[in-house]
């Protein structure tokens, strides 16, 4: 019975992804609703809350780390 071959077109290290393609910021503001988004939580008044009080703390900065 014939196995199957693993496909050769995978990433390969000569086809690194530039730095400036990694970043999340996109030279706008982050808003409490974008931060929900990338939680992967619903947008609720309670999980608004949340982002605003993190935004606070911690500025765009927020953003960046759930999104390396």
């Amino acid at each position: 019975m014939p196995t199957s071959q693993p496909d050769v077109s995978g990433p390969s290290e000569d086809r690194v992804t530039p730095d400036d393609l990694l970043h999340t910021r996109t030279g706008t503001d982050v808003s409490p609703e974008d931060l929900v988004l990338a939680t992967g939580r619903d947008i609720t008044p309670h999980n608004l809350e949340w982002a605003r009080r993190k935004l606070e703390t911690e500025g765009p900065a927020a953003l960046e780390k759930l999104l390396p």
